[in-house]
C-alpha cells in the first residue's frame, strides 16, 4: 500500500525537501524502479519495427523519475546523511544495481537496440543521434548483453557486492573523520596558529561541550593546523591519524573492502573479455589504453621528478637551517612549504584571506561567468533546502531566458563528507519541445564565520571554488536533446577542462579585481599581492605534480594488473609509490583505504584524468591568454563547442573545434615552469 502523503511518489520539478520524511526515500526508490521497468516494458513489448525514436530515444528518456529520486538520495547521502539515510542507501543499492543489469541483460529489448544498430548506415540521424546510439549499443555491450546465462548471473552477484562495498567504503571514512578530535587545553600549542582558526577551535570545543580548542580531520580545521601549528608533536599526532583512517584493523577498516573490490572488478573485466578493470574503463576515454595512460604518467613523472628532488633538497636545507630538522617527515610538509613560501615571495595565506570573504568570492565566479557567458545569478529564497547552510540562485542568460537552479553549500558538518564536488538535482534535456533546465549544486568544506569574523578563504579554496563553479557552468549551459549525452555526461578525462580552466582566472589581475576585495575595508586586493600570488603559483609544482602522479599511478597499480596475488594492501601501496616517493613512510598509515575517489567515487582508472585534463586546460587557457581572457569571440567558442555540447561527440573532435587544433602539451609544461 503506497503512502499517499509521500510527495516524491509524485513528479516534481524542484526537489520538495523539508516536504517528505528521510523513510519517504525507500517508497519512492521502490516505486521509481517500478515505474522505469514499465517503461522499459513498453519498449520490449511495442509491435512495431524497432526505429531510433521507439528504441533508442525512448530508452534514453526510460527511468527519468527514478533518475530525479535516485540523485536526491544520493546527493544527500553525500552532503547530509545520517544512519536512517545510510540503511536505505545500503538496502536500496543492491536493488538499483540488480535494475541496471536488468536493463542492459534483457535480450528483448538489446535485440531491438541490435537491429536499430545494425541498421544504422541507412538511417538519416543528425551527429548526436548517432553518437546516442553508439553509446546505447555499446552500453548492453560492454556490460554483458552477450554473455551465457551463467555468466549473465556472476555479473549480477559482482555488481551487487560492488555497489554495497563502495557505500561501506565512505561510511567507513566518513565515521573515522568525524570519531577524531585533537582536544587542546594547554594555550601554549596553539603556538603558530591564526587567530581566525583558534576562534573556529574555540567554537568547535563549545558545541561539542568542553573547554579549550578542538581541531578535527574536516579541512578547515586540519589543513591550517597542519601549516602553522609549531609545535611539530601534535603535527604528527594529526597527520597520522589523518593518514590512518580505514587502517586501524577494527569494524570501520578498509583493507579487506579494497581487496575486495578490486578482485571483483578484475573479474567483471574478465567476464567481459577484458584482461584488466583498466582496458574495460578506458575504451571509453579520450586515453583509450592502459598503455596511453602510463606513458602519459611515466612521460610527466620524467620531466617533473628531477624539479621535485630539487624542490625537497631546498625544503630539508630550510627546515634543517631553521629548526635543526634533521629528517624532513609527512607532517612537516605543509609547515615548512608555508614558511618557506612566507620567505621567499613574503606571501602568507593569512595575509591573503581578508580579501577573499565567501560572499565576494561567490560574487566574483558569478561576475565572470557574466563577463563570459552572460549568465545573471539571482539568490531565491522560496526553493525548498536540505540544510538552513544552502544558498540557491535562479540563473538567466544575457536574454533573461532561464538557464538553471545553483545550490551552493559550502560549509562541513558531520553528516557531510569532506572534498568538494558538483553534482546535479536534475539534467537537462529537451523533449516534447520543452527545454528541460538543469539544477545544478556545488558542494564544498569551506572554513565557517565565526562570532568576530566571516567566512575567510585560504587561496586555495578559492581555486577550489572555481573550480567546482567550471563543471557547474558545464551543467547550467548544457543544451543537448538526450538525458545521457548532456552536460558533464562526457568522457572522465575531459570532465575536469571546463573546472581546471575556470581556476586560471584566479591568478589574474583583470579577475581578482572584481572581487578580491578587503571585507572590513572594501579595499582592492593591491597589485603587489597580486604579483605574489602570480610568482608563487609555480612554488613546489615539481612536488605537487609529483603528489597527483603517485596518485594516479596508484589508481593504475590497483586496475590496471591482476590484483588476486595482493595480500597486504600497504606493501602495495609502498611497491607503486616507490618512484614517486619523497618523505619516509609512516607505518601507521596507507592512502588506498581512504582513497574514496577510486574506490568510492567514479574516478577508478581515471585519476590520470586530473593531469590529462590540464594539459587540454593549459592549452585552452592559452588561447583566453592570446586574445584576452575575457575576449566574448573565444567565450562563445567555448561555450558553444565544449561547455553546451556535452557528450554529443567526441572530445578531441570538439576540441579542436574550439582551438582549431589538437593540445599541445608544452603549454602544461611552461605553465608549471617545469620547461623553460
Amino acid at each position: 500500500m503506497k503512502n499517499s502523503e509521500n510527495i516524491l511518489l509524485k513528479d516534481f520539478n524542484l526537489v520538495p525537501f523539508g516536504s517528505f520524511s528521510d523513510a519517504d526515500y525507500k517508497e519512492a526508490i521502490l516505486d521509481g524502479i517500478d515505474k522505469a521497468r514499465k517503461e522499459i516494458d513498453e519498449i520490449t513489448q511495442n509491435t512495431e519495427s524497432p526505429t531510433f525514436e521507439n528504441t533508442i530515444a525512448a530508452l534514453d528518456f526510460a527511468g527519468l523519475h527514478l533518475d530525479r529520486v535516485t540523485s536526491a538520495f544520493f546527493n544527500i547521502n553525500s552532503a547530509e546523511t545520517n544512519e536512517t539515510i545510510q540503511n536505505i542507501a545500503q538496502e536500496v543499492s543492491p536493488l538499483l544495481s540488480e535494475f541496471s543489469n536488468d536493463i542492459t541483460l534483457n535480450e528483448a529489448l538489446f535485440k531491438r537496440v541490435k537491429t536499430v544498430y545494425d541498421s544504422r548506415e541507412t538511417l538519416d540521424l543528425n551527429r548526436e543521434q548517432q553518437v546516442l546510439l553508439e553509446k546505447k549499443y555499446k552500453g548492453f555491450a560492454r556490460n554483458g548483453a552477450n554473455l551465457p546465462e551463467e555468466k549473465k548471473a556472476r555479473l549480477r552477484e559482482i555488481d551487487t557486492q560492488l555497489s554495497k562495498l563502495a557505500l561501506t567504503f565512505g561510511e567507513n571514512i566518513l565515521a573515522e573523520t568525524n570519531k577524531f578530535e585533537l582536544h587542546i587545553t594547554d594555550e601554549k600549542d596553539l603556538a603558530g596558529l591564526p587567530e581566525s582558526t583558534i576562534e573556529s577551535a574555540t567554537q568547535t570545543a563549545e558545541e561539542k561541550g568542553k573547554e579549550g580548542w578542538i581541531f578535527t580531520l574536516e579541512y578547515p580545521s586540519y589543513i591550517p593546523f597542519m601549516k602553522y601549528a609549531e609545535n611539530r608533536e601534535l603535527r604528527k599526532q594529526m597527520a597520522i591519524a589523518f593518514g590512518a583512517k580505514g587502517f586501524h584493523g577494527d569494524k570501520l577498516d578498509n583493507q579487506e573492502n579494497v581487496l575486495k573490490i578490486v578482485n571483483l572488478r578484475h573479474e567483471r573485466a574478465n567476464l567481459l573479455g577484458y584482461k584488466t578493470h583498466a582496458h574495460f574503463v578506458l575504451e571509453e576515454r579520450m586515453a583509450k589504453s592502459p598503455e596511453n595512460v602510463n606513458r602519459f604518467l611515466e612521460d610527466l613523472l620524467e620531466k617533473a621528478k628531477p624539479a621535485a628532488e630539487l624542490e625537497f633538497k631546498q625544503l630539508e636545507h630550510f627546515a634543517k637551517e631553521r629548526d635543526g630538522i634533521e629528517q624532513l617527515e609527512k607532517w612537516d610538509s605543509a609547515f615548512y612549504s608555508e614558511k618557506l613560501k612566507q620567505q621567499l615571495f613574503e606571501l602568507d595565506d593569512e595575509l591573503l584571506k581578508p580579501y577573499f570573504k565567501l560572499e565576494n568570492v561567490i560574487d566574483g565566479v558569478f561576475t565572470v561567468a557574466k563577463k563570459l557567458y552572460g549568465l545573471r545569478f539571482v539568490e531565491v529564497f522560496d526553493v525548498p533546502k536540505y540544510h538552513k547552510d544552502v544558498k540557491t540562485y535562479q540563473v538567466f542568460d544575457e536574454m533573461d531566458n532561464f538557464m538553471a537552479i545553483f545550490y551552493a553549500d559550502f560549509h562541513p558538518r558531520p553528516g557531510k563528507r569532506g572534498g568538494a564536488w558538483m553534482t546535479q538535482y536534475k539534467g537537462q534535456f529537451k523533449k516534447d519541445g520543452q527545454n528541460e533546465r538543469p539544477h545544478v549544486s556545488n558542494v564544498c568544506n569551506f572554513t565557517k564565520p565565526t562570532p568576530s569574523k566571516p567566512s575567510l578563504l585560504t587561496f586555495n579554496e578559492v581555486t577550489t571554488l572555481f573550480h567546482e563553479f567550471g563543471h557547474g557552468l558545464h551543467g547550467m549551459l548544457a543544451n543537448t536533446t538526450y538525458p545521457s549525452l548532456s552536460g558533464p555526461s562526457v568522457f572522465w578525462d575531459f570532465v575536469e577542462l571546463p573546472s581546471q580552466i575556470l581556476e586560471n582566472w584566479c591568478y589574474e589581475p583583470e579577475a581578482l579585481e572584481l572581487f578580491a576585495k578587503h571585507y572590513e575595508t572594501g579595499e582592492t586586493i593591491p597589485m603587489v599581492l597580486i604579483d605574489k600570488i602570480k610568482k608563487a603559483a609555480n612554488f613546489q609544482e615539481g612536488i605537487q605534480t609529483l603528489r597527483q602522479l603517485s596518485f594516479g599511478i596508484l589508481d593504475m597499480s590497483w586496475h590496471g594488473a591482476d590484483p588476486s596475488g595482493i595480500t597486504d594492501v600497504k606493501a602495495h601501496e609502498l611497491a607503486a609509490f616507490e618512484n614517486t616517493k619523497l618523505y619516509p613512510d609512516v607505518a601507521d598509515n596507507c592512502m588506498s583505504v581512504s582513497f574514496s575517489h577510486i574506490f568510492q567515487g567514479g574516478y577508478s582508472s581515471g585519476y590520470y584524468s586530473y593531469k590529462w585534463a590540464e594539459v587540454l586546460d593549459a592549452d585552452a587557457f592559452a588561447y583566453f591568454k592570446e586574445n584576452g581572457i575575457f575576449n566574448g569571440e573565444v567565450a562563445r567558442k567555448f561555450r558553444d563547442h565544449i561547455l553546451s555540447q556535452g557528450g554529443t561527440e567526441d572530445p578531441m573532435v570538439l576540441y579542436k573545434r574550439f582551438r582549431g587544433k589538437e593540445p599541445n602539451p608544452e603549454a602544461l609544461l611552461k605553465r608549471a615552469g617545469l620547461v623553460k
